[in-house]
């Protein structure tokens, strides 16, 4: 999969790192910002039944 991913990206080894970057950056953005919160609403912490 990851070989895929890098022959079908543009430009030489430099610019494809750099995307890689971007898209990284961008997914744990979205995780961060707006996934958690969103899903931290159906999770409560101190809600645990222990044995």
């Amino acid at each position: 999969m990851y070989g895929a991913l890098w022959r079908v990206l543009p430009g030489p080894w430099w610019i494809r790192v750099l995307i890689l970057l971007v898209l990284a950056a961008a997914v744990l953005y979205g995780l961060l910002f707006y996934v958690f919160p969103w899903v931290s609403q159906f999770v409560n912490p101190l809600d645990v039944t222990v044995g």
